[in-house]
């Protein structure tokens, strides 16, 4: 009797959601194996110093430690919020997010759907790989081709504006210009790295839907609009979704290269700030509570952006 009931019981233990997932893990192993690498990178340098946010809270002494130090509550946070600089680099740091967010981020999208019209296939693939060169250089190659275009003396711009009697103009050194250089420089940058996953989820729209319009007597604009949009959206809300967790993290290299003190009024966000304050500074605790900061208007932004977008297009990260 023992051995008729012990399949039975194999059978139940696999049929588990336990035995599902580790005959899904089994299955693709490969993967998984492959995947390690990624796994223990983010372990070690993304979730491990999650242990070190506890500095916050403490007026932080390197000779004393986490356990030495000295437990100060919210000091921080109340000193953050009533620092002068502190209000204007979060200012700063929020209005470049929103351009980044409602300029930059559709950038791509706008791209991936011009390449997708293109019937050349040589002329496409040569222009998809110069629109993906330029996310491969480094931010300071970018700042100094910047640099060369904006010279007041020797830069093309100011050439081309002198010949319509306009006198040169210090770009990089005037508040009202940093920012649509910031901006300007990363859609250069990443529009055309960021169409790749656009390209691909249009590859796999079904084109006898376009068959169908196109005996409908739909024009290209309606299919774009009826088609190809609705098919996109959840590529599109996932990537979003992704997008604004980063909305005060723009990143300390891509700002930091063009920064100088002629337009850090404007230009200076919290990645250079905790940077200035924190390394240079030595301010460890104080600069910790602003990143503890960040990374919590980023996970509210998450979880909001992902119940506002499964309410409105059934889409969501979880």
């Amino acid at each position: 009797m023992a051995a008729a009931i012990q399949p039975e019981a194999k059978k139940a233990i696999k049929s588990s959601p336990r035995g599902r997932w580790l005959d899904y893990m089994w299955k693709y192993r490969a993967l998984y194996f492959i995947s390690i690498p990624g796994i223990v990178y983010f372990f070690i340098f993304k979730y491990v110093p999650l242990f070190g946010s506890v500095i916050a809270f403490q007026d932080y002494n390197i000779f004393k430690g986490f356990t030495g130090s000295e437990w100060v509550g919210l000091k921080h946070f109340k000193t953050m919020f009533e620092h002068y600089d502190f209000l204007r680099i979060l200012n700063n740091t929020i209005l470049l997010g929103l351009y980044d967010l409602f300029i930059a981020f559709p950038a791509p999208i706008v791209l991936a759907l011009l390449l997708n019209e293109l019937r050349l296939v040589l002329y496409k693939r040569v222009l998809q790989t110069v629109v993906y060169m330029p996310h491969f250089l480094s931010w300071v190659i970018i700042s100094g081709i910047a640099i060369g275009i904006l010279s007041p003396s020797t830069g093309i711009l100011n050439k081309a504006l002198s010949l319509f009697g306009i006198d040169p103009i210090y770009f990089l050194g005037e508040n009202s210009y940093i920012r649509t250089i910031l901006i300007g420089s990363g859609i250069w940058r990443d529009t055309g790295y960021g169409t790749i996953i656009y390209l691909a989820a249009l590859a796999g729209i079904n084109p006898d839907l376009y068959e169908a319009a196109e005996v409908d007597g739909a024009s290209r604009w309606r299919q774009t609009l009826s088609i190809t949009l609705p098919s996109l959206l959840p590529t599109i809300m996932i990537l979003f979704l992704l997008h604004i967790g980063k909305f005060l993290d723009l990143g300390f290299e891509r700002v930091y290269v063009f920064l100088n003190p002629l337009n850090t009024e404007n230009g200076e966000i919290l990645d250079t700030y905790i940077y200035k304050v924190g390394l240079l500074s030595q301010q460890y605790s104080y600069t910790t509570a602003v990143g503890l900061f960040k990374s919590l208007v980023g996970l509210m932004l998450i979880v909001i952006g992902n119940v506002f977008s499964k309410k409105t297009t059934g889409e969501s990260l979880y």
